[in-house]
Order: structure tokens, then C-alpha cells, then sequence
């Protein structure tokens, strides 16, 4: 019997169509454990519970097979050793179950004839169980559908929430990007004032130096009248 490997690998879905089918696998080993101490009509009972079980194993193994598609391409591996595993144990089990389903004697104890006129009663017998199997397969599988939907209900939840959130993100990157931008004119706003303040500034100095050098020259033209 298989143990589960690389327990984090697959999707949500796929983890919850496993955890089924170990469920599953344990009542099927559970079942067919059983049938070997019971004869009769409890043991056809009990076989016909443990194809049930096998049915829905079956069912649970195309349903992670399908699933297997939307895992990570890096966890491929890991699933498909995982379902090999799986296989090869619900093929033992198949060629259990139709071991003991062959063992006539065990079935109808001390009734069992070669006699053909029984066949009729185990025909009928063989389809009433064949009903009440497919009627418990619908019932299984339909539950495995709610379940199934309400995961997928409760994904598109948090997928909704998460756009959300990333909605809320953007827009406050926008806003940050806006507000930059807005920072950036008025640097360059204050940098061309800086610049005419400097220009205003410089220019103020050569006039001061030219009014200074006028007046140092027209000193020097009052003295030199004077001593003229």
C-alpha cells in the first residue's frame, strides 16, 4: 500500500479529492478484511459494499487525474508518483475483491450447488445489488459535487477579495505616482526661482561694481583737479 508523498504538492482540489479517496481506500481495505470471516448472504453483502468502495475509488482516480492538469508543472512529478501508486493499489484490490467474489462455496455456504436452476434468484439478487450499488455511487458522487462547488465557491471568494485588494494597491500607486509628479514640478519650479534669484543677484553685483568704480574715478578726478 502506497503512502502519501510530497503532501504540499497539487491544488486545493486535487488535496480534497485525495484526502477522499484515502478515506475511501482505508473502508475498501477495511471491507475486504472482513469478507474472508463472513459467508452467505452477509457476505455477499459485504462484497457488494466493498465494490461500492472500489467503484468510488475508481471514480475518485479519474477525478485526480483531471485535476492533475491545473497543478504547477514543478509538482508534476510528484503527483503522478502519487497516482501511480494509487493505481497500482486499487488494481490489488480489484484482483482481491474478484478473488473472493469467486470463491462460490464461502459465498452460498452450505446452500452452494452446481445445480444451473439457481442462477435465476442470483441474477435477480446480482441485479437488486447492482441498483442499490449505483444508487449509492449517484448519492457519493453527488456529494463529492456540492463539495467540490462549494470549494470552488469558496476560491472565487478569495479571488475576488484578492483583485480587490490589488485594485486598492493600484490605485494607491497611482496616487503615489501622481504626487510625485506634482513633487517634480515643484522642484523644478524652485530650481528655475533659485536660478532667476542668482541671475537678479549677479547682476545686482555688477552694478554695484560698476557704481563703485564710478565713484572711486571720480575721486581721483576731484583730487586731481585740486592739485592741478
Amino acid at each position: 500500500m502506497s503512502n502519501p508523498l510530497d503532501t504540499d504538492a497539487g491544488t486545493e482540489l486535487f488535496k480534497h479529492y485525495e484526502s477522499e479517496y484515502l478515506l475511501v481506500r482505508a473502508d475498501l481495505t477495511q471491507k475486504l478484511d472482513q469478507i474472508n470471516e463472513l459467508s452467505g448472504e452477509p457476505r455477499k453483502a459485504a462484497l457488494s459494499a466493498a465494490e461500492r468502495a472500489l467503484e468510488e475509488t475508481d471514480e475518485l482516480m479519474g477525478q485526480m487525474q483531471m485535476e492533475k492538469q491545473n497543478v504547477p508543472s514543478s509538482q508534476r512529478t510528484a503527483i503522478n508518483r502519487r497516482i501511480r501508486d494509487y493505481k497500482s493499489d486499487v488494481d490489488g484490490y480489484r484482483r482481491k475483491l474478484r478473488t473472493l467474489a469467486e470463491d462460490r462455496s464461502a459465498l452460498f455456504g452450505g446452500r452452494y450447488t452446481d445445480n444451473p436452476g439457481g442462477a435465476s434468484g442470483d441474477a435477480q439478487l446480482e441485479q437488486r445489488q447492482q441498483l442499490l450499488s449505483g444508487t449509492d455511487r449517484l448519492d457519493r458522487s453527488t456529494q463529492r459535487l456540492k463539495a467540490s462547488q462549494q470549494l470552488a465557491n469558496e476560491t472565487e471568494s478569495i479571488g475576488a477579495n484578492t483583485l480587490a485588494t490589488l485594485q486598492q494597491q493600484r490605485e494607491t500607486i497611482e496616487h503615489t505616482t501622481r504626487v510625485m509628479y506634482e513633487s517634480e514640478g515643484y522642484v523644478d519650479r524652485s530650481l528655475k526661482s533659485i536660478k532667476g534669484i542668482a541671475r537678479r543677484m549677479a547682476t545686482n553685483r555688477i552694478i554695484t561694481i560698476a557704481i563703485i568704480t564710478v565713484l572711486v574715478l571720480l575721486i581721483f578726478a576731484v583730487i586731481f583737479s585740486k592739485f592741478k
